[in-house]
């Protein structure tokens, strides 16, 4: 019988909100492995700690006294995180096999990627060995290093005879084409350009809010389609895949999108949204069959603005993780925790067709407690 282990896999996402653990059972190995969900627990950043992340990632520098400042709070609240999910689940850190920690992105421009904290930090304050860093083994291969979950999808939701588009709507979109009956190399995953990075920004500067609850705002609001075509006229619309995109970047391009516009806070909104809807239309409209559905997580599913948007721009149905087992806000520490197993395994974990990179590669550097 295949041994069953506990990896608790850590995320916090370019939207910089928080830290997301989940306690995953892992039984199997390779693309064999089953999970199974125990429990998750989400902490939010504090909102100095998050205005720094963001400040940082926007300015793209920052003094060096303040970078160590930010990856001991970063990696504090992960143990913090790691260790309320523990005591809930009243597990002792010798039964955890790993706590898989994906870090803060800060800067990703292939094969230049910064996924920041401290894994030693994090070793000692929660008595539990690291996996993490995850993406430069397949940088320093050549590769986007992202994205990193569809090694993960394969083993959660493919499906003998449907073929399937997995999509996480974080602060960057990415979708999955999951072939009916495919394997890992039938596997095609790339960043469409932004998920809810737009319209945090501008719930931030124009409300002072963290973001638009629910999508409510955008839905009040008419989409800017003269935005949206500028927008979509950025270069990396125009690159074939594999590629990977960042938050600044996106941002980036919707400022020079609007430059000289004007809109209501309501319609900007809007306009944020439609530019997420249409770029993951326009990427699944690039991929070698249709799917049968779109099945998605992230925090941007539950912006209805964005959600709406996508059905009509795909005429796809779109279900939820959930359906399926997986907690929309457990995907991808999930995913991260299979990543670890494989790691811990020594099985490569990368897609090469996925990410660019020459050839498969083991992810992840592993922090020993002792």
């Amino acid at each position: 019988m295949p041994r069953k282990r506990i990896i608790l896999g850590a995320m916090s996402g370019t939207s910089a909100d928080g830290v997301d653990v989940a306690a995953v059972e892992i039984t199997g190995r390779g693309l064999r492995m089953k999970a199974r969900l125990l429990g998750m627990n989400r902490r939010s950043f504090p909102s100095a700690l998050r205005r720094m992340i963001l400040d940082t990632r926007n300015a793209g520098r920052c003094e060096l006294a303040e970078l160590a400042r930010m990856g001991e709070r970063i990696t504090l609240a992960y143990a913090q995180t790691a260790l309320q999910l523990l005591d809930r689940l009243q597990l002792e850190p010798h039964e955890i096999a790993c706590i898989a920690a994906h870090g803060q992105t800060l800067f990703h421009s292939p094969p230049l990627t910064i996924q920041w904290f401290d894994p030693a930090l994090l070793a000692a304050k929660t008595g539990c060995d690291v996996v993490s860093d995850f993406r430069r083994a397949d940088c320093a291969l050549g590769g986007q290093g992202a994205p990193l979950v569809p090694f993960a999808d394969c083993i959660l939701f493919r499906h003998p005879r449907r073929s399937r588009v997995l999509l996480n709507i974080g602060g960057i979109a990415n979708i999955t084409w999951l072939p009916a009956g495919g394997d890992l190399n039938d596997i095609i995953a790339f960043d469409t350009g932004p998920g809810n990075c737009l319209s945090d920004a501008i719930a931030q500067e124009k409300l002072n809010r963290q973001f638009d609850a629910g999508g409510k705002l955008a839905s009040q609001g008419i989409a800017n389609e003269a935005i949206v075509d500028a927008f979509l006229r950025d270069r990396y619309f125009r690159l074939e895949y594999p590629k990977s995109t960042d938050g600044p970047a996106m941002l980036s391009a919707f400022k020079r999108a609007i430059a000289g516009r004007s809109c209501s806070t309501q319609d900007l909104l809007a306009t944020a949204c439609l530019c997420c809807a249409r770029a993951i239309a326009r990427g699944i409209g690039q991929l070698p069959g249709r799917p049968g559905e779109i099945i998605a997580a992230g925090g941007g599913t539950s912006n209805r603005a964005i959600i709406q948007m996508l059905e009509r721009e795909t005429g796809l149905p779109i279900r939820r993780t959930d359906e399926l087992a997986v907690p929309v806000a457990a995907r991808e520490a999930m995913a991260f925790a299979l990543l670890a197993a494989a790691t811990l395994d020594g099985i490569p974990a990368n897609v090469p067709s996925v990410t660019g990179a020459i050839r498969p590669a083991i992810l992840g550097s592993i922090t020993k407690t002792s």
